[in-house]
């Protein structure tokens, strides 16, 4: 048995996934569709455009985490169903987002978690990790297109290594590629923090110096790796490096990148706008452009259910409510009664009939909980079909009859860039960080602030970035005394949703300081050495 199967693949099986899925494309032409039967190792690693289609299939397999199907996609929603500004409803999301599963290392959800996470990021790695070896010394290609297709890949398997450590912390990271001779080398000990963090901005370093600016809609750009690159030095608490990407990508005079200029457009059309950084295509003629997937369904209600409605794009097309938005994130919205980020924006609060005599009026036959001395007998019903949805993940193509939707991806964007900046200002000491702060709460419409705090940070972070995959991580790289007074106090509805309150289905009740980490899947840790440490607390 090959022992380390998770982690590396000889060559012929990355091969065999090449052949599959990989297209013969120039970088003028980028994604486009042009699949080969013509492909074997020596085309891939030997030549340019073998390696071009190399550094294509890494988007597809990025992509790959949100196309499965797994309990309703998980993959998509899975972090931002753990945070604490999600209320979970039904379905196996809803056990891993309220901590009742995926909390120990044999339980089903730890499966998951491997196959969606630590397998899929781990391929990821190894994937780039064979371009990059092969491109440093394949002859025959100008130095500007090798360190091209090098940056690209070093990103990728930067934003792998990133994305493992920051979920399991445990981790072993390489720049060997597998051979006949070390395939069945057992890995010993995780990787110190050093080894982790010092391949992290090496390749980044790499990809900012060599990637451009200004690159085809869906690729990663020089943008794109300041922006995580600043993210990586605030994990590391360098507040000037992360200080000095961050400002980078907002005013470089050669940056692309700006905000857009109303939270009604962060989310609009196709995504391809000044302030995206990294958009995941979905598109029949794009390669990687993937298969349809219940994303947006899991943050939207079933306000359809109610007869004299139907399901409409506008007010957030089919939805099942798994993961919605709670009081604490919706309490942050009102708190200025002008912001435009629950003006059916970034989520929709209120619901209107669409036909019938009551067609245009506002539905409001279910009610929540808001007298805790006086329960409303609907409030489960309220839940179900006429609590606030998160609509970012809607777009006006999608087919509002069907829960399966082909939509973009906003995955990285300007504005978490300008909190980076704010956080990383204040935090160093050098500098206003309310510029920056403001300007995400000017563009929302909300009044800007005479003084700012790292809770008003989080605060702002949560208001503007809720639901976008990032929250939990936020949390936890603030430290653990912020994620477990976060998780403990606001994770869920707690007495406003008394089927859940104070029992096993209570996620402040559930938390423990150990789920900081991920477990490993415990046949994960079984094809390392004997000793290779678990995460503490499982």
């Amino acid at each position: 048995m090959n022992t380390i199967h998770f982690y590396k693949k000889v060559t012929s099986s990355l091969l065999l996934t090449l052949t599959l899925f990989l297209a013969v494309t120039s970088c003028e032409e980028y994604l486009e569709e042009q699949p080969s039967t013509l492909i074997d190792s020596g085309y891939v690693y030997n030549t340019e455009e073998g390696l071009k289609s190399g550094v294509v299939s890494l988007y597809k397999f990025n992509r790959d985490r949100y196309d499965r199907s797994i309990e309703d996609f998980m993959g998509a929603v899975l972090l931002s169903s753990r945070s604490d500004l999600a209320f979970n409803r039904s379905g196996y999301t809803g056990l891993m987002g309220r901590y009742q599963r995926g909390v120990s290392p044999i339980d089903l959800g730890a499966n998951f978690v491997s196959t969606l996470f630590w397998k899929h990021y781990y391929n990821m790695a190894n994937k780039a990790t064979d371009i990059i070896n092969a491109a440093e010394v394949v002859k025959g290609v100008d130095e500007d297109t090798r360190n091209k297709i090098i940056a690209e890949a070093k990103f990728f398997r930067a934003q792998s290594y990133f994305f493992l450590y920051r979920m399991f912390n445990n981790i072993y990271v390489t720049t060997e590629s597998v051979t006949v001779d070390n395939a069945f080398d057992l890995i010993q000990d995780k990787s110190s923090k050093e080894e982790i963090f010092a391949l992290l901005n090496s390749d980044l370093d790499f990809a900012i110096e060599y990637l451009d600016w200004n690159v085809t809609f869906g690729r990663v750009s020089k943008g794109t790796a300041k922006h995580i690159k600043a993210k990586v030095a605030m994990w590391e608490g360098d507040w000037e490096e992360a200080k000095t990407q961050a400002l980078s990508v907002i005013e470089d005079p050669n940056s692309p990148h700006s905000l857009v200029s109303s939270t009604a457009d962060v989310f609009k059309g196709d995504r391809n706008h000044s302030e995206q950084l990294f958009v995941i295509q979905s598109q029949d003629n794009v390669l990687g452009g993937g298969d349809a997937t219940m994303m947006n369904a899991n943050y939207v209600t079933q306000y359809f259910q109610i007869p004299g409605i139907e399901a409409n794009i506008e007010q957030g097309g089919r939805g099942f409510s798994r993961v919605l938005p709670n009081l604490y994130l919706l309490n942050l919205l009102a708190e200025d009664p002008n912001d435009t980020r629950d003006d059916d924006t970034y989520f929709r609060l209120k619901y209107y009939y669409t036909s019938g005599v009551n067609a245009g009026q506002e539905i409001t036959i279910y009610e929540p909980i808001t007298d805790l001395n006086n329960p409303s007998s609907t409030y489960t019903r309220y839940y179900q079909r006429l609590h606030p949805s998160c609509i970012k993940f809607a777009q006006e193509d999608d087919d509002p009859n069907s829960y399966l939707q082909r939509s973009n991806i906003l995955v990285y964007r300007l504005a978490e860039t300008y909190l980076i900046a704010a956080e990383a200002i204040l935090r160093s000491g050098s500098g206003d960080p309310l510029p920056y702060i403001n300007t995400i709460r000017t563009r929302a419409n909300a009044a800007p602030l005479s003084s700012v705090t790292l809770q008003d940070i989080l605060d702002e972070n949560a208001r503007e970035l809720a639901f976008e995959g990032e929250r939990w991580f936020t949390l936890k790289r603030m430290g653990a005394d912020v994620l477990n007074f976060q998780m403990r106090n606001y994770a869920g509805d707690g007495e406003y949703f008394p089927n859940n309150f104070g029992g096993d289905r209570d996620p402040r009740v559930n938390w423990q300081d150990h789920f900081i980490n991920f477990p490993i899947f415990q046949e994960d840790l079984d094809l390392l050495g004997p000793n290779y440490p678990q995460n503490d607390g499982y």
